[in-house]
């Protein structure tokens, strides 16, 4: 009988350890019971840009609790990269997410196959041979410019009917870090969403040519206040702009549209409402693909093309925040939720649309005619619309 017993627990566990290798072999087992994910920041969480893609960490301490560790480097240059990297490599990070716009991330991903390197896209993608671990994503940003747009052409109608400005007064500020297809994108899709709703408003534009800098950014916008807009926007990455509204409110009426991060709790007289450009649907999705050993391109639900992925409103990757009621003029909420519908029904033709000529800003002799419309985030998730409306935006110096 004890032989009996012996033989049929040795048959038992030869086909337990069967079993178990088979479930390994097949991806059955869960994949990565545990995920260590670092965080390389340009900035801190006190900046809009940095807070706003901290929002993904937070998004997977809460999904995964106890089975992730999640190590971050913030304050990082983008020549300074290559340090906080190996040292995230060498602790052992399975997947490594970076918000600033250095090339040595993709020089260096060839070195360590084994860990993932996703970062925030900084040029075009389309047709590029990366390795096989480097992967690039961002959030279609220009349909977000657009609507909040919409919301600011609401309140200069309004401001309009009420007799505060004259139709030639309608005149909007923005503040840009610098002359980018990426910051000319943004601010021409704002401006075009103003003008769905009032065909008169004009721009002026700043350059900081500094992404991170209070003071240069608040100077700009109040420049800006000073020159008679109605409306403030940015994308730079400071909250500068928002308070120098804020402090013009006291004495007239002056509206602030965020991007990135809300900017009620600083400007709350001001803030009329923000678009942001949302980070969790990437980095959730593609620390899953890690976790249960898949590509991440398989997993993550966008545009793909390569490894670089892309999406707006209709995934998610896009909202908007923060609707101020108390600044907002009757009907925005309609007339915003009517343009989000239109993208979430994937039609994007209409944001740059209309009769304008538009100069490349690198090269003026290069002209592109909008009424036939441009697609913008067609292939690449880097937005590529780099073309100057002059008759209707002014850069000042």
């Amino acid at each position: 009988m004890k032989r009996i017993y012996i033989t049929t627990a040795l048959t038992c566990a030869i086909l337990l350890a069967a079993f178990i290798g088979c479930l390994r072999l097949l991806h059955l087992s869960g994949g990565k019971e545990n995920l260590k994910i670092g965080f390389i920041y340009d900035n801190d969480e006190s900046t809009p840009y940095t807070y706003n893609f901290s929002l993904a960490k937070d998004a997977l301490e809460k999904k995964y609790g106890e089975n992730v560790e999640i190590l971050t480097r913030s304050n990082v240059l983008d020549d300074e990269m290559e340090e906080p990297l190996r040292e995230l490599a060498s602790e052992g990070c399975d997947i490594i997410f970076f918000n600033g716009y250095s090339e040595l991330v993709m020089k260096l991903a060839p070195e360590y196959p084994d860990i993932q390197f996703c970062q925030t896209s900084y040029m075009d993608m389309n047709g590029k041979t990366v390795p096989q671990n480097y992967h690039t994503f961002k959030g279609e940003a220009y349909q977000g410019r657009y609507v909040s747009g919409i919301a600011a052409g609401m309140k200069i109608k309004q401001m309009i009917s009420e007799g505060m400005i004259t139709e030639d007064q309608a005149l909007v500020g923005f503040v840009a870090a610098f002359p980018t297809s990426e910051v000319i994108s943004g601010y021409t899709a704002f401006l075009l969403g103003i003008r769905s709703v009032v065909p008169q408003a004009v721009m002026r534009v700043i350059y900081t040519y500094t992404w991170s800098s209070y003071a240069h950014e608040k100077n700009a916008a109040q420049r800006l206040i000073d020159d008679g807009c109605v409306i403030i926007s940015q994308h730079t990455d400071t909250i500068g702009p928002a308070i120098a509204c804020e402090e013009a409110s006291q004495k007239k009426e002056v509206c602030f549209v965020g991007f990135n991060q809300s900017m009620s709790e600083v400007a709350p007289a001001a803030s009329l409402v923000t678009s942001r450009v949302c980070w969790e649907p990437y980095v959730l999705s593609a620390a899953e693909a890690v976790k249960k050993e898949k590509s991440i391109e398989s997993v993550v639900a966008g545009n793909i093309n390569g490894t670089d992925a892309f999406a707006g409103f209709d995934k998610g990757w896009v909202e908007m925040i923060d609707l101020n009621m108390q600044v907002a003029a009757p009907g925005t909420e309609e007339a915003m939720n009517s343009a989000i519908a239109k993208f979430k029904k994937g039609k994007v033709d209409f944001v740059f649309k209309g009769d304008y000529i538009g100069k490349d800003h690198d090269d003026p002799s290069v002209t592109y005619d909008l009424s036939k419309g441009y697609i913008e985030n067609k292939n690449t998730s880097y937005p590529l619309f780099n073309y100057m409306l002059s008759e209707i935006i002014t850069v000042v110096e």
